[in-house]
This record gives structure tokens, C-alpha cells and sequence, in this order.
């Protein structure tokens, strides 16, 4: 009897534990790269790409002295903003995408610290979309001495990552069909950027588009295409790293 009942509950606790582990699979699957993603990935056209454990980076055989320290989306895969990375590559900026463990950039907001140690010559700006933003702020707020400006993509800073402050320069980018951003969050972070921040309000843009990973869960929309979205984007930010001291 006694062994019936502990099979019993053994089976009881393997189906909890499979359960759990499904549920946890679907709350974590990533958004991966499509479209575009791929193709930019791939060195040429006086763009190297190249790959390691903690960073992709893409660097201009005409590299200016700012680079750009980019921190993903939550649950995106890193690939997914390959596109966007390799449109400031052409402009003659290095741009690094920061991997992290489980596609959350809430594991390693410290990221940034390691790339910018090893590439001493070069000055920074750093960013990210949607909550990366949020972690980027965080260290930002840390290290303001280690960084030219924060940038946000759908994002805003928390009071852990207040830059008001702070001597940074600071752009914000919002899409009109965000349905994804928390708009009260996002109202409530602009009290902790810095005076000088520039917003930019992308007419027809929405959340997911700054990458490429196709529709967001719950997201408006966008009437623009995620090619002029990213375009826009972009001019964005040389507009705004080409006023940066």
C-alpha cells in the first residue's frame, strides 16, 4: 500500500514538475529573427560581423570614435535587431548588441561594462528597446561617466535608472501604434530623464518593428513598413549623436 502511494505521488510530482516546465517554455519563448535579420548578419560590404558569447558586434571599416551599446527587447533574440544594428554600422558607427541569459536584460544590465572595457578608444552612447531601455537606463545611471548619452527605443527609465541628475543626452523614440508600452509607466519615466532629451514620435510606427521578429502579442497595428520605421529610426539617432559632445 505504502509503495502504491509513493509511485503515486512520484507520478503526481513528475506531472507538476512537466506542467511547470511547459509553462515556463511558453512564457519564455523567444521572439526570433526573421525577414531581413539573416541577411544582416553577414559581413561585407565594409561591415565586419562577428559573434561571441556576450556581445555581436558590427564594425565599419570607417568607424567613427562613438559606438553604440544596444540592449534587446525582453524574450527577443538578439539576431532579431541585426537589421537596425547593421543601417548605424553603415552610417560609421560600431554597434554592439548585448546578449542575455534567457533573452532577459534584466539578468545582465551590466552588460555595458565589458564592452566599453574593451574598446577603450572608442566614446558610447547606450540604448535599448522596450524594457533593454529600461535596464540601459539603470546602468547609465551608475556609470554616467562612462557613457556620451542613453537612448530609448519604446522605453523610458525607472527611478532605479534616473538620468535627471546626470550631464547625459537623452532620445526618446515612440512609435504612434505602440499598444505594448505601458503608457503610464512611460509618462511617469519622463520625470527621470535629463532636460535635453529629444523625443521623436514615429508616425505610424509601432512596438515590435524596431526589431525584426515579426507581430508582437498585442501590439497596434504599424502603418508604416518595419524597413521605414527602422530607417526613421536610425536618422533618428545620427541626428542626435551627430549634436552629442
Amino acid at each position: 500500500m505504502i509503495k502504491k502511494r509513493t509511485k503515486r505521488g512520484l507520478i503526481l510530482l513528475l506531472a507538476f514538475v512537466a506542467a511547470g516546465a511547459v509553462t515556463l517554455w511558453f512564457y519564455l519563448k523567444p521572439y526570433t529573427p526573421e525577414g531581413q535579420a539573416e541577411t544582416a548578419l553577414v559581413s561585407g560590404r565594409g561591415i565586419l560581423v562577428e559573434r561571441n558569447d556576450n556581445w555581436i558586434s558590427f564594425e565599419p571599416s570607417n568607424a567613427s570614435v562613438t559606438g553604440v551599446i544596444f540592449y534587446p527587447g525582453d524574450l527577443v533574440e538578439v539576431e532579431a535587431y541585426a537589421p537596425l544594428a547593421r543601417r548605424l554600422a553603415a552610417a560609421g558607427h560600431p554597434v554592439y548588441i548585448a546578449r542575455m541569459p534567457l533573452n532577459l536584460a534584466v539578468t545582465r544590465s551590466d552588460a555595458a561594462e565589458d564592452i566599453i572595457r574593451v574598446h577603450p578608444k572608442l566614446s558610447f552612447v547606450l540604448g535599448g528597446h522596450s524594457l533593454g531601455g529600461v535596464m540601459a537606463s539603470r546602468f547609465a545611471a551608475s556609470h554616467p561617466n562612462e557613457l556620451a548619452g542613453v537612448f530609448f527605443l519604446a522605453s523610458y527609465p525607472d527611478e532605479k535608472g534616473s538620468l535627471k541628475s546626470t550631464t547625459l543626452a537623452a532620445l526618446s523614440v515612440l512609435g504612434t501604434e505602440d499598444k505594448v508600452l505601458d503608457r503610464e509607466k512611460y509618462r511617469e519615466g519622463r520625470a527621470y530623464l535629463p532636460d535635453n532629451t529629444v523625443y521623436y514620435s514615429l508616425e505610424g510606427g509601432n512596438h515590435a518593428q524596431f526589431g525584426s521578429y515579426g507581430p508582437q502579442k498585442g501590439d497596434g497595428e504599424a502603418t508604416i513598413s518595419e524597413d521605414q520605421q527602422q530607417a526613421e529610426t536610425v536618422r533618428a539617432l545620427l541626428d542626435w549623436m551627430s549634436n552629442l559632445r
